[in-house]
């Protein structure tokens, strides 16, 4: 038996990455905060065959990494993969986001995994396996990505990071960039038109991603069927961040589009009379 522990795992892309694991006959290591979630993800997943323990703690406090690692030597006695995937959305760019929220970004999806990460090297045997969550925005600019763009680039190169440092030893590192996926994170920002737009009409597929789909990105990348893939982030979005495509519907739309090095009058570089 094998042993993971997963982050965020009481909703969204971290249960369905539970839900997976487990029905691999994995066992899993869910860390939330919610107890309440966690009881809950407990007595559905009682059906899908594998040992399931969960801790209710922040991440983020001192002794959260410590306590989510040592939940799973003490349990199952070992610690063979790490999820990291808790997370925070609505971003704001730079110019809007004040030190708070800053921290708080960089806090749960930078600094905890770093320290999480830490905490697993120390227990890791052969063939152990980090899978970080990334994101789409930090693969290509984003709209209003500001903080959470900088966080997940910094999990990008930490990955790569980890993946050179300890490959070495049998310790393989990769990320996956989901695409924006629907979960209770997203479900308010997909309730606007031009977000809904700027995801559907750019993304070269019949249908939006499910959490599913990044779950089993993760559980593939953190079984032996991946064994010669790391330092890796693979993008789970459809095709959303490496394509330049338009649906026929933006690509018919009417738009206006005005040359900056032209004013109002037609005249290069002078102003309207």
């Amino acid at each position: 038996m094998t042993v993971a522990l997963i982050t965020g795992a009481s909703s969204g892309i971290g249960l369905a990455t539970a839900r997976a694991f487990l029905g691999a006959g994995i066992a899993v290591v869910a860390v939330a905060r919610d107890p309440e979630k966690l009881r809950r993800m407990e007595a559905d997943s009682a059906v899908l065959g594998a040992e399931l323990a969960t801790l209710a703690v922040d991440v983020t406090e001192d002794d959260g990494p410590r306590r989510a690692v040592a939940c799973a030597i003490e349990r199952f006695g070992r610690l063979d993969h790490l999820v990291n995937n808790a997370g925070i959305g609505s971003p704001k760019p730079v110019h809007e986001t004040d030190d708070e929220t800053l921290d708080a970004f960089l806090g749960l999806m930078l600094r905890a995994p770093f320290r999480l990460c830490r905490e697993a090297l120390r227990h890791f045997g052969d063939e152990a396996t980090i899978v970080n969550v990334s994101s789409t925005y930090a693969l290509v600019g984003g709209l209003r990505g500001g903080a959470y763009s900088a966080a997940k680039g910094g999990i990008d190169a930490l990955t790569r990071h980890l993946a050179c440092q300890y490959g070495a030893s049998g310790i393989r590192s990769n990320a996956v960039a989901p695409g924006v996926i629907p979960t209770p994170m997203t479900l308010h920002r997909l309730e606007d038109e031009g977000f809904r737009r700027m995801n559907i009409d750019m993304t070269p597929a019949p249908s939006m991603g499910r959490a599913e789909d990044v779950a089993e990105a993760i559980l593939f990348l953190s079984s032996r069927r991946s064994r010669f893939i790391n330092g890796q982030v693979l993008a789970v979005d459809g095709g959303w961040s490496s394509t330049r495509f338009l649906s026929e519907a933006a690509l018919t739309a009417e738009r206006t589009f005005v040359d900056p090095g032209f004013s109002h009058s037609g005249r290069r570089g002078e102003e309207a009379e």
